[in-house]
């Protein structure tokens, strides 16, 4: 499609719409999940290094998944991938709403996972290949405040709904959604370029899942058998060698699963690296809150996941903002002040912790959020242009996969963290909850310090570019 022929028109809107409603409450089921956490570990009798797969888990199937989108993307029509995507979404979800043991309900988060995966990395192709350069910032704002919504929708949502109706009804209420995402997306999605009859490099990408899962499954394994277990070590080698043998196949591929020469723009693989620390913090938080309100503050899931909404809104709404910003006058300055707001949050975090009280909560997560806003559409939207057109669907499924792989590793560690500390104090559970988060925010903090300084990188990096 020549850039003479994009234009923003309705059909653009509705599709831009109907695939962000499946990526919005693939979010939405994500972090309303965290909220529920105390009642399932209560009603199906298990710790919390089992009930957290429910969300790591998913972020591990939607990792894998999404490494393929580049290949999917280039194989099928969009259409296609929408109506497949959205039908196991919802087959998904009706089996966890209605499972009656807790093993069906993961399964069912898995199958979820699949169809976020294919939905998400599609959004963002529909918006690089449809809509006008001097309008991408915008757009991709747009794009990010459809998914930057959910966060602060799911946790309150769902802790009313836990509340009120019990967990399952977090999933019955995703039906209606997911039906009008279809309609809509069977109207409006339309196909510009032409499809390919290549083959899927099946090896490759058993290498590239075997490396995430055995990665996820060391963290996950670590808060039994410790970070220099033989088990945990053995995996982590596994996961290492995996993903080498995946590049080096890669590289000598014509027809690779994901085109590695991505990694060679610094500037892009710098901005990759902000993206994947900011999720990782972003999930981190997420469980960390609402289980600390609960726990250690003793509140009822519905205020517990409300916590997040006031900062969650405000991210949310100066997404597109932060976009047109990015328009107008540049990357930089957007991008350099949200990173500032995120360290600010997470050193409040990590200073206050053992004192936090629902207002302190309310005001860093807003800082944290505002930061959010401001940084993440903003740093993809720079990050892919550093790369050639031709290279941009490889770069959005490493952005889109790398993204996902932060957010289950972050929701693992943290967790890992938290249930060490509880194992200790097993007599204790508030203080043991409140140390386990303290420890938690001070890898966050350290975390935001490296976000900040790869930014610096890339303008940086990208400034000596411009001047050769």
């Amino acid at each position: 499609m020549n850039e003479s022929e994009k234009k923003i028109d309705a059909k653009l809107i509705f599709s831009i719409i109907a695939a962000g409603i499946m990526s919005f409450s693939g979010v939405v089921v994500e972090t309303a999940m965290n909220v529920t956490f105390p009642t399932l570990m209560e009603e199906f009798g298990i710790g919390t290094s089992t009930v957290q797969w429910i969300t790591t888990g998913y972020l591990l199937i939607l990792a894998m998944i999404i490494p393929a989108s580049s290949y999917l993307k280039k194989r099928f029509t969009l259409k296609k991938l929408f109506v497949t995507a959205i039908c196991l979404f919802l087959i998904g979800t009706i089996m966890a709403a209605v499972t009656p043991v807790f093993s069906l309900l993961p399964l069912g988060r898995l199958i979820q996972g699949v169809g976020t995966g294919i939905a998400l990395p599609l959004m963002f192709n529909i918006v690089l290949e449809q809509v006008p350069a001097k309008k991408l910032g915008l757009m991709m704002g747009i794009a990010s405040l459809i998914t930057a919504m959910a966060p602060a929708v799911g946790p309150s949502v769902g802790g009313m709904l836990v509340s009120n109706f019990g967990w399952r009804m977090i999933f019955i209420s995703l039906i209606p959604l997911l039906l009008l995402s279809f309609f809509l997306g069977v109207f409006s999605i339309r196909q510009v370029t032409e499809t390919e009859k290549i083959s899927f490099q099946w090896l490759d990408y058993f290498f590239l899942a075997a490396g995430f899962a055995c990665f996820i499954f060391a963290t996950s394994t670590a808060s039994d058998a410790g970070w220099i277990s033989v088990q945990v070590l053995g995996l982590l080698a596994a996961s290492i060698i995996c993903i080498v043998i995946f590049c080096l196949r890669c590289k000598k591929s014509e027809t690779p699963l994901i085109d590695i020469r991505v990694f060679r723009c610094v500037p892009f693989s710098l901005s990759v690296l902000v993206l994947v620390f900011i999720q990782f913090i972003c999930l981190g938080l997420g469980f960390l809150i609402p289980n600390y309100a609960q726990l250690v503050l003793g509140e009822e899931a519905f205020l517990a996941g409300c916590l997040l909404l006031p900062g969650c809104i405000i991210g949310a709404v100066l997404s597109p903002i932060s976009g047109r910003m990015l328009d107008r006058f540049g990357a930089k300055k957007p991008i350099l002040s949200g990173n500032f707001c995120i360290i600010l949050a997470t050193v409040c975090f990590s200073i206050f912790a053992l004192k936090l009280n629902i207002g302190s909560f309310i005001l860093f997560y807003i800082f944290f959020a505002f930061g959010q806003g401001f940084s993440v559409g903003n740093t993809m939207t720079n990050g892919l242009k550093q790369l050639p057109p031709e290279l941009n669907p490889d770069g959005n499924a490493v952005i889109n996969t790398l993204q996902q792989l932060a957010g289950a590793i972050g929701t693992s560690i943290i967790t890992t963290i938290v249930a060490a500390s509880q194992a200790k104090l097993p007599d204790d559970m508030a203080a043991a909850t409140a140390q386990g988060t303290q420890y938690s925010f001070y890898l966050l903090a350290v975390l935001a310090v490296v976000v900040i300084c790869c930014s610096l990188g890339v303008f940086a990096l990208s400034g000596k570019k411009k001047q050769a």
